[in-house]
């Protein structure tokens, strides 16, 4: 990404190593993950934590035939750009590669991330992008996490891996988490180490316990916990969920998923209720959602429910007229445009959703709602015969964006909009030059702040038929 600041370095200036081993380097500018990227002896360097403009003292973590990873260890000269990290986990968990940067540069950050995209792409080189919509509460927002499990030097941490390794750093209070959740992991860490319960291991692939998955209803102020285990276990996980929901009387449901494989995959297929309701209820924008404890939903509400306010919005359906929602989810839009159509057909692959999406239909009192599991390819080709046109067809893919398949099926269909949104500007991009191609036009395009902290955007575009792309 080649993001220049008014506080770039001079160039030429020397990179020398210090006396104790490390090496200077001058960060030139961010790469699209939001890591600082420097020159030094014709070798890229990656250095997270590290801002443009500034020079910087690192460890050399990884050296490869044309880049290097560093690990910062000192600034030399700050950037404007910088201000006092919230997170004391920061140089060790590398989770959040802006969280020194200011908010209002953030959003430039992913201004600018979107721009470069969308010019990479002729069709969209001329595509206006609005201004992206920040958040209100750029901390604390976080109501979903997977978090892993693991010992060091004999103490209980609970986090985020490493980069590259199976070492566990503990992320504590994690100022991004909902207050609830840091809660939580403070009372299952106690517990764990008083129940002296065995954890996983996946090196040995021995133990017990692998991971810790926390949802929460900032609406309700409740919360679901889920153990991922490496096998059924019906004495100490539930013992360890009665206490856990003791201490913490937010908790509405502890469930245990069992995930025997040897992989890096934190899920397994069967998931089973120790103690509380089946699911968590929750409430986004106008409508009330029930959610699994395996089910995906997005992880800020706040921005979540202006996401859906402005796809209803940008839809503008009217009662009589039908809309596609692929890959649906749990429904949230879906339900959100169910209140101007006539009907909506929702599509996603994870049958589970499914089943939470037509039970927030019955929850909600949405009639007009129809959910179906299956591929989406597959299932727009059976729809094209047994439905009326749709006006209005919303994609939501995950961050592979849409395969080629999907976007002729649905622009085949010829709804009178479209509307993708995306949590990858680069697929996006791709997805929308093929749209263009398909006989749509890109009309508004407005990113959304979703990850704040972190260099991940939302983006939410509208298209409708005819014509190229409009400035």
């Amino acid at each position: 990404m080649s993001r220049q600041t008014e506080n770039q370095p001079a160039a030429g200036r020397q990179r020398r190593k210090t006396s104790c081993g490390l090496v200077e380097i001058d960060i030139e500018r961010l790469n699209s993950d939001g890591l600082g990227v420097a020159r030094r002896q014709g070798k890229e360097v990656l250095v997270a934590g590290a801002l443009p403009g500034e020079r910087v003292a690192i460890s050399i973590e990884h050296e490869g035939q044309r880049r290097e990873v560093g690990r910062l260890q000192r600034i030399l000269e700050p950037s404007p750009m910088r201000r006092p990290s919230p997170c004391k986990s920061l140089s060790a968990c590398q989770g959040c590669s802006l969280m020194s940067m200011h908010y209002p540069q953030q959003l430039r950050f992913k201004q600018d991330k979107v721009q470069e995209a969308f010019g990479r792409v002729p069709e969209l080189k001329d595509v206006a992008i609005q201004p992206v919509l920040g958040a209100d509460q750029p901390l604390g927002y976080r109501t979903s996490v997977k978090l892993a499990l693991g010992r060091h030097k004999g103490r209980i941490v609970i986090g985020l891996y490493r980069r590259g390794s199976h070492d566990v750093v503990d992320t504590g209070a994690c100022p991004l988490h909902h207050p609830l959740i840091n809660r939580i992991v403070e009372v299952v860490r106690d517990e764990i180490a008083r129940q002296d319960i065995y954890l996983y291991n996946p090196v040995s692939r021995r133990g017990l316990l692998r991971y810790l998955l926390i949802k929460v209803s900032p609406a309700n102020g409740k919360a679901m916990v889920t153990f991922v285990t490496s096998q059924k276990d019906f004495k100490r996980i539930p013992i360890l969920a009665k206490w856990v929901m003791r201490k913490v009387p937010q908790i509405v449901s502890v469930q245990q998923n069992v995930n025997a494989s040897g992989g890096n995959v934190i899920l397994g297929r069967e998931t089973l209720r120790m103690i509380g309701q089946p699911d968590l209820f929750d409430q986004v924008g106008d409508i009330r959602l029930r959610i699994s404890p395996t089910s995906f939903f997005q992880v800020n509400h706040a921005q979540a429910a202006r996401i859906y306010s402005l796809v209803r919005q940008w839809a503008a359906l009217r009662d009589n007229e039908y809309a596609l929602d692929l890959y649906c989810g749990i429904g949230g839009i879906a339900l959100h445009l169910a209140r101007d159509a006539g009907q909506v057909v929702g599509i996603e692959m994870v049958e589970e959703a499914v089943r939470n999406a037509q039970q927030n239909a019955v929850l909600n009192q949405l009639g007009n709602c129809r959910f179906l599991a299956g591929d989406t390819a597959h299932l727009l080709e059976d729809l094209a015969t047994s439905i009326p046109q749709p006006a209005v067809a919303v994609l939501n893919p995950p961050r592979g964006g849409c395969q080629t398949e999907v976007l002729q099926a649905v622009a085949s269909l010829q709804p009178r909009v479209m509307i993708y949104v995306s949590c990858n500007p680069e697929t996006l991009a791709r997805d929308l030059a093929e749209l263009i191609r398909l006989g749509y036009r890109c009309d508004a395009v407005q990113p959304v702040d979703m990850f704040p902290q972190t260099a991940h955007i939302e983006t939410v575009v509208r298209l409708s038929r005819g014509g190229h792309s409009q400035k």
